[in-house]
């Protein structure tokens, strides 16, 4: 193995195949500045040549930045073997490599282009030479190598042979149609590792039968020097390799360098998943929702004696914190845990009987989250229930056709009324803009950042069911969850945000 591992991410090339996923300029420009400025990926493949004047303009912009940080080098485009007009549209965006596309099995040399490998290689050389004249470094792609090299290695082999005596700086081994399995891809990399020591190779995986990762360590144990990724496994089908989970194999399992900042990946992987409109599953590893939530009780008791629960993955390294759900399955432990957090002390026979509510909630599949437990406290013990200081006097949501919908607001925050309206995208949207024109304009203070937002229902058609949101918020770099539960669902979104601001003036007091 390589001491040291080159990323590659192609979020924003081969991610962006994922279907109904298309990111306009700006936020290229912004996803690529994150992945190379903050997390510190190795290369960012950004487009395919010849899209769209949007995808060229989108391009433009990303080199222009990188140029201006001494990162030009780091960024590149994917071109076709076409007569040169890939590689004009990539010069004229600024971009200084190609990845070129070539075809890494005879099937498709022979079927797709209807050429032989000699005249495929003719080809390609010349697509080389006229990048060696604009001053474009060169990549290639050995497109469908998987299948070339268990089909007809010799194929692959004479591809290779000819295009190592050019300027091609790396050779890259695509699992195009995502039929590797890691036992097998051993073998094949070692191929390729035995007949070409001195030539660089990367791999790109692909998930179609959720090998991605394993064929990943399979490319790193047999010397492969480079792999691509793509932030939340972004890709065509199934997808590619999820950049979190590579950096926390390459690091923990096999002890390699890469000069990732884990402590990054949350942010880009939230970044993505925002532009992308793709939500990253709750048990996604290192990114999702609840992949640092314990909800056994066992498994917090165990916490508690010397982190026997505890693995590699801590969650700090990824610039997160542990939690301990509240739910059916919750002991007295997971209570103890979040009440610790509070503050707040409680006998064992009222931890009891608040545990026993939290689990009778759970039954009913009702979601409480942390912020909810002050109240559930106050119900089951029959104490005053907490202060509210921030309170909700009235608030009036229109929507109409061809208008944006509109929100007026009276709210009392700590004994003083405020008054405002404002118009949003949505009626929720609406109700928090006024908010937040308060506490920036009336308050001179910041307000929270909703960075996660969905809704549950539950199945049968009724129109007054009952609807759950559950809002996730950041604030000084804290992370609050807040529940609402009503028959209208603006309500309920209104009702977990109040509770949200009550959670942080009760902090601040």
């Amino acid at each position: 193995m390589n001491s040291n591992i080159e990323i590659m991410d192609t979020t924003l090339r081969d991610g962006e195949q994922t279907s109904g996923v298309s990111f306009v300029p700006h936020e290229k420009l912004q996803i690529a500045q994150k992945l190379l400025r903050d997390v510190r990926v190795d290369r960012i493949e950004v487009a395919s040549a010849r899209v769209s004047e949007g995808e060229k303009k989108a391009v433009g912009s990303i080199c222009a930045w990188a140029a201006r940080h001494n990162l030009l080098d780091r960024v590149e485009v994917l071109g076709f073997i076409d007569h040169h007009t890939s590689l004009d549209w990539i010069n004229a965006c600024g971009c200084r490599v190609v990845n070129m596309l070539c075809k890494g099995s005879r099937k498709h040399c022979e079927l797709q282009l209807g050429k032989s490998v000699e005249e495929h290689i003719a080809d390609i050389c010349q697509e080389i030479a006229y990048a060696d004249s604009l001053g474009i470094a060169v990549n290639v792609y050995l497109e469908d190598w998987s299948n070339g090299i268990k089909d007809d290695p010799e194929y692959v082999f004479a591809l290779v042979d000819a295009l190592s005596q050019t300027s091609v700086r790396r050779f890259m081994l695509p699992d195009t149609l995502g039929v590797l399995d890691p036992l097998s891809a051993v073998g094949y990399f070692r191929k390729m590792r035995h007949r070409y020591p001195n030539i660089h190779f990367d791999f790109h995986a692909h998930n179609d039968y959720d090998l991605a990762i394993a064929n990943v360590s399979a490319a790193v144990l047999s010397g492969i020097q480079g792999i691509h990724t793509a932030v939340n496994g972004l890709g065509e089908r199934a997808g590619n390799a999820p950049l979190s989970s590579v950096q926390a194999i390459l690091k923990d399992h096999f002890h390699l360098e890469t000069g990732i900042d884990e402590s990054k990946l949350f942010d880009v992987s939230r970044l993505v998943e925002s532009y992308s409109g793709v939500a990253v599953p709750a048990n996604q590893p290192i990114v999702g929702e609840n992949v640092f939530t314990q909800v056994a009780g066992v498994h917090a008791d165990g916490d508690n004696k010397s982190g026997l629960y505890f693995n590699a993955l801590l969650p700090e390294r990824f610039g997160r914190q542990r939690e301990y759900a509240l739910g059916k399955n919750s002991g007295k432990a997971n209570i103890l845990k979040n009440l610790e957090a509070f503050g707040l002390e409680l006998t064992p026979e009222e931890t009891r009987r608040v545990t026993q509510r939290i689990i009778e909630l759970g039954d009913k599949k009702e979601m409480v989250t942390q912020e909810d437990l002050p109240y559930i406290v106050s119900d089951v013990l029959k104490h005053t229930a907490p202060e509210e200081k921030v309170k909700l006097m009235s608030y009036l949501v229109t929507t109409a056709y061809g208008l944006m919908p509109t929100a007026s607001v009276k709210v009392e925050i700590n004994g003083e009324c405020y008054e405002t309206q404002a118009a949003g995208d949505g009626q929720f949207d609406a109700f928090v803009r006024a908010l937040r024109h308060i506490y920036k304009e009336r308050l001179g203070r910041p307000f929270p950042m909703l960075t996660n937002y969905y809704v549950t229902i539950p199945p049968g058609g009724r129109t007054d069911a009952f609807v759950q949101t559950v809002i996730t918020w950041t604030f000084n770099d804290k992370t609050i969850r807040t529940r609402g539960l009503d028959a209208d669902q603006t309500y309920a979104a209104i009702k977990a945000t109040i509770k949200m601001l009550n959670s942080i003036e009760d902090e601040m007091s």
